[in-house]
């Protein structure tokens, strides 16, 4: 599966498929929220969690290398390239 075909499923079906089968990378806050990634083996997804609302705020997977800026401070990507 593809981000594209990823981002045409449910809300709640993207969040079940990153637990399932995502990998822990990061987390950071954005806006209130508790943003985590994960690296879904073609492409990476983020999690945005409102403590707020206690809920998932969204869940998109992408494959842009811009979206991935806020946490290279954080993550090493040459482990995922083995």
């Amino acid at each position: 599966m593809d981000f594209y075909a990823f981002n045409c499923l449910p809300r709640d079906m993207r969040a079940a498929l990153v637990w399932q089968h995502g990998r822990f990378l990061a987390i950071r806050t954005e806006m209130s929220c508790s943003v985590v990634l994960y690296h879904m083996n073609e492409f990476f997804a983020e999690v945005w969690y409102s403590p707020e609302d206690n809920q998932i705020a969204l869940v998109h997977g992408f494959g842009s290398r811009k979206l991935l800026e806020p946490y290279l401070d954080v993550i090493d990507l040459k482990e995922l390239m083995e």
